[in-house]
């Protein structure tokens, strides 16, 4: 049985004939993804929901060691019957940036974009032959070896979801602020201010960002960020309207 701290989510279930799974931040972590997947896939062969949904909260970069191979495997999903989502994370926006602007190489870095240099085959502190500065040479670097498609996947990810009772963002939503009117940087960045609300935000919030070792639910909002990287442990919470689960690596 899974820990679960503290709090019990009112029931505001996901449509009937529907199932979900929302997956926590990955960060890297490509052989946890693939066992994680092989286990929605059985849990979802004993549901009977005609209608199957996989939402990817965010972070699939950074830290851990197979950035690169996590999202050759993102892209290569689909033909099993599920539809699925993919939010955009604060680490898949700090690489875009980097991508656009090799000013925002160093806070990158700072929080684990050395991890997905490497993997894309780019030594983050190699000297240039060429006497460019640094960071435009390591820019120059990823530009040439990111895969099209795999720039267009990071382009392409939503800021949100909605499921019946539920929404789904990276890190949280600013108390106070309607579900619809949120800003953008706030579902990828904020912390303290959400994980500290007791409002009731009209849906439960299901979100990543804020590791803890278990998952975490509160009466508004259900966290899923299990620190894959470094524990081993990645998550995924189950919601129906026959009620809600965990699905855990290893």
């Amino acid at each position: 049985m899974t820990p679960v701290r503290e709090g019990r989510a009112p029931p505001r279930g996901v449509e009937a004939g529907s199932v979900v799974y929302a997956v926590g931040d990955i960060h890297g972590r490509a052989d946890l993804l693939d066992r994680l997947v092989d286990k929605i896939g059985a849990d979802a062969r004993t549901r009977p929901e005609p209608r199957k949904v996989l939402v990817y909260l965010g972070d699939y970069v950074d830290r851990g060691p197979d950035s690169r191979r996590t999202i050759d495997r993102l892209i290569a999903q689909g033909g099993d019957g599920f539809e699925r989502v993919f939010l955009k994370g604060n680490h898949e926006d700090a690489m875009l940036r980097f991508l656009d602007d090799a000013a925002a190489g160093p806070s990158w870095m700072g929080f684990g974009g050395a991890a997905t240099l490497s993997s894309y085959g780019v030594d983050a502190f190699a000297a240039p032959p060429d006497g460019t500065g640094r960071l435009e040479h390591i820019r120059a670097r990823l530009r040439d070896n990111l895969p099209g498609e795999h720039r267009a996947f990071l382009e392409g990810l939503a800021p949100h979801h909605t499921e019946g009772g539920y929404f789904f963002a990276h890190a949280g939503v600013r108390p106070g602020v309607a579900l619809d009117r949120q800003d953008p940087m706030d579902l990828m960045w904020i912390r303290d201010e959400f994980l500290d609300s007791r409002e009731d935000f009209g849906k439960i919030v299901v979100h990543g960002h804020s590791i803890r070792p278990w998952p975490e639910v509160r009466p508004n909002r259900i966290g899923i960020d299990t620190g894959a990287f470094a524990s081993g442990v990645l998550t995924s919470v189950v919601l129906s309207r026959a009620g809600r689960g965990f699905i855990q690596t290893p």
